[in-house]
């Protein structure tokens, strides 16, 4: 056995203030600590009860505790979970940490507690909740004036593109259509500027959230031939977009978006030869490749391709063709989705980037969405017009769309919230399509509005839902056969190739029938 005396020194040296209790709660040892601590000298607190040691509220209950102790003694934290507070001597009170050990001395049992300030500690956890939450505010904050940013850039964009689809339709001089088509080169850029912009920021703030799912992509296949086709022709180059029948778990509109950045920007850096996109089986992921006959990338280029505003020396120079953002937005979806992408790469003979998906053994739902072939175009002008309900509360974009959309042969009623959208209604008694706005002010939605319509009208209408907002609450509506949703700012061609896409069969037999008598 320790002597007493060793016993003493060493409850004198912890660096805790240390009280020592018998049953009945009358303190019986006191270390210095204790004065330090607390502000009473030793002699003051033994004898006492050690509630004292307690602000005033806690103590009948702390009796309760200490009875409870005694019944089942062993070492443990007191009050784990709880905020513990003591009491000075000059009536402050501070928060505290006490660890408590049961001590048998012959046939007596004491409690031993050791005391630690936590102050600093509390004020530090209080400063990092403080911190976090400010910075959840200003995520918040971020994250609204993304969406706002996002809506309110892309709408004058939108207005530009749809007028600029309107004056091309009418009957004009060479030299104005040519100042047309030089004007439509200009619109295409901003949007494609403030698009990677918009999506770059909305990365970084952490604003856009992955929604994994099972799903097959060919229809995303599909989607990049006829969104790239005409492009890829016009620069005199083959475009090979070979079937795809695999089913992956990703978030589908994000990969997307990566393949639709990788092929773009194949065709940016390729002059002559080919673009091939293709899946290949691996065993438990698809990959997906990207291959071009380019102008390639020299091997000390390639850490730098994901960086923003980076291009390739000998890269087209002029705006229309890029700002060099697409592979910094595919480096960073393919962190968000935690996915692998690799790229190889030769000077003059053409670039390979390769990304791997995880494979999904899941049936993937498929709907009934009726893929254009790759010469639908725009409908022919039609004698007798189909009737379209054109909902949009931007003013300029509104009336727009409606000039675009007469000058197309379209009988159009338009409304600016969904109140006057379902009050016109009455004026079409056979309405063919709706065109809406995703955002229609005063909180209400565009998703909301089709749902309504084909309430009241009590068919499954055809729809586009028009939005520059890409949340999972739009994505998760992709799958309705009937409806169409496409991002801001949309080209005028191809609004109405997707009008002519979701035309009702039995509508346009009608007009030409009509139109043959």
């Amino acid at each position: 056995m320790l002597p007493p005396e060793l016993v003493q020194s060493a409850l004198e040296s912890a660096p805790d203030a240390i009280v020592i209790a018998d049953a009945s709660g009358t303190v019986v040892f006191a270390n210095r600590q204790v004065s330090a601590l607390f502000g009473y000298d030793p002699e003051d607190v033994i004898g006492q009860p050690v509630e004292q040691l307690l602000p005033e509220r806690f103590r009948a209950r702390h009796i309760g505790y200490r009875q409870g102790f005694t019944h089942t003694p062993r070492t443990r934290p007191m009050g784990a979970g709880l905020d513990l507070q003591a009491l000075r001597k000059d009536g402050t009170e501070f928060p505290v940490e006490i660890s408590l050990s049961p001590i048998g001395v012959g046939n007596e049992a004491l409690i031993a507690a050791a005391i630690r300030d936590v102050t600093d500690r509390k004020l530090i956890e209080a400063e990092l909740v403080a911190a976090r939450q400010l910075a959840e505010r200003a995520n918040q904050a971020k994250s609204r004036f993304l969406a706002t940013a996002s809506h309110d850039l892309r709408q004058p964009l939108q207005a530009l593109s749809l007028l600029n689809g309107t004056l091309r339709r009418l009957p004009t001089a060479p030299d104005v259509s040519e100042a047309h088509a030089q004007q439509e080169q200009a619109i295409s850029a901003m949007s494609r500027l403030v698009n990677a912009l918009l999506d770059i920021s909305k990365l970084e703030s952490g604003a856009i959230k992955p929604e994994i799912t099972d799903f097959t992509v060919a229809s995303i296949f599909e989607e990049m031939r006829q969104e790239f086709a005409t492009l890829a022709r016009n620069r005199g180059l083959e475009l090979a977009v070979e079937s795809c029948d695999d089913t992956v778990r990703s978030d589908p509109s994000l990969l997307e978006q990566i393949l639709r950045n990788l092929v773009s920007n194949a065709i940016k850096y390729t002059r002559h030869g080919r673009v091939l996109l293709r899946c290949l089986h691996e065993p438990a992921i698809v990959r997906f490749e990207v291959l071009d006959t380019g102008i390639g990338i020299p091997a000390d280029q390639l850490p730098y391709i994901y960086d923003e505003f980076y291009q390739v020396r000998g890269a087209p120079s002029a705006p229309s063709d890029g700002y060099g953002l697409g592979l910094s937005i595919v480096s960073r979806l393919v962190k968000l989705l935690d996915l692998r992408l690799d790229v190889d790469s030769e000077p003059g003979k053409g670039s390979s980037f390769r990304l791997d998906v995880p494979a999904s053994s899941a049936r993937a739902f498929v709907t009934d969405t009726v893929v254009p072939s790759e010469t639908s175009g725009i409908r022919p002008r039609l004698r007798l017009a189909p009737r379209l309900l054109l909902v949009e509360d931007d003013a300029g974009v509104r009336n727009a769309t409606r000039m675009l959309l007469k000058a197309e042969g379209y009988e159009v009623v338009t409304a600016a919230s969904c109140a006057e959208a379902l009050e016109r209604l009455g004026e079409l008694p056979q309405l063919d399509l709706l065109v809406t706005d995703y955002h229609l002010g005063a909180g209400a939605t565009g998703i909301e509005l089709i749902a309504a319509v084909r309430e009241q009208l009590g068919i499954e209408l055809r729809a586009i839902l028009v939005s520059g907002d890409t949340s999972p609450l739009i994505q998760n509506h992709e799958r309705d056969g009937r409806l169409r949703i496409i991002s801001k700012p949309v080209q005028a061609e191809r609004l109405l190739a997707l009008l002519n896409e979701l035309l009702p069969q039995e509508v346009a037999t009608a007009e030409y029938v009509r139109g043959a008598e």
